[in-house]
């Protein structure tokens, strides 16, 4: 009869698992480090680095998929993200909205994806509020979270990245003008739902789950758990989704089911 491990070992087996992949993300976002370290001033794009391989070992690969179980959320009806909820890739962004490479992504990569991935059904892109740049940048993170609540989040998110926008170009009346023009109904509502102990709550957990990952820059990713630093060309992220589908697809319709009822189960 075999005897299985006690309580104790267990845990370290998950402790040490998580210390891979904390020093997995460490590395990757230190890369991006050097694109976004003076508050996003543009120094050029950063080069393509070799954050998404074609081929890894078993326990590496077995890294990353724990590490996307643990972040993709695949919530019904999730406001922050895009794409079917048991989509074969998620990408998931940790950004700030005073980061100009985050705006360059949303404005230059994020529309190619979503039209070649998305609407095609193989690609899930859940949006992180990581803010790293002080108060600014988290009355941004509110005001998008607000608009989320009546529908408007993608409207107001790129609005806010359609051009940098730093300090006082965030202000409050700022950011209503923005929620108005992005077509959100009730201002009196996303005024009450920014200032909310929900908003401050949703932040803190996107915050949290980054800095538990080891995210230290924006914009980072993970395409299926594996990490990928600073607003890349957009050829490093469709490889990145093209191989994380082939993978999925290796491992049949059981990887997929169990996706959507994680998310069925939050």
């Amino acid at each position: 009869m075999p005897v299985s491990a006690s309580p104790t070992r267990k845990l370290a087996a998950i402790g040490a698992v998580i210390a891979l992949v904390v020093a997995v993300i460490a590395i990757g976002v230190a890369i991006g480090k050097s694109a976004e370290g003076d508050r996003g001033t543009d120094r050029g794009a950063p080069e393509a680095a070799a954050s998404v391989e074609p081929e890894e070992d078993p326990a590496q690969q077995k890294m990353f998929d724990d590490l996307a179980e643990r972040t993709s959320r695949r919530q019904d009806g999730d406001p922050l993200a895009v794409g079917k909820k048991d989509a074969p890739v998620v990408l998931v962004e940790y950004a700030d909205y005073q980061c100009s490479f985050c705006g360059r992504f949303t404005r230059e990569t994020q529309p190619g994806l979503i039209k070649k991935f998305v609407d095609a059904g193989t690609l899930r892109i859940e949006f992180r509020n990581f803010t790293v740049f002080g108060a600014d940048s988290e009355r941004a993170a509110r005001a998008s979270w607000a608009a989320g609540q009546q529908g408007r989040f993608w409207q107001l998110h790129d609005a806010l990245y359609a051009k940098t926008r730093k300090g006082k170009a965030l202000a409050e009346d700022k950011l209503v003008d923005l929620a108005r023009t992005s077509g959100v109904p009730d201002i009196e509502k996303f005024r009450a739902d920014m200032k909310s102990a929900d908003a401050a709550r949703a932040l803190k957990k996107d915050q949290d789950e980054g800095y538990q990952l080891g995210v230290q820059s924006t914009p980072s990713f993970l395409i299926n758990g594996r990490p990928v630093a600073g607003a890349q060309p957009a050829e490093v992220f469709a490889q990145g989704i093209k191989d994380a589908a082939a993978r999925a697809a290796k491992k049949g319709p059981e990887a997929k089911n169990g996706s959507a009822d994680k998310g069925a189960g939050q």
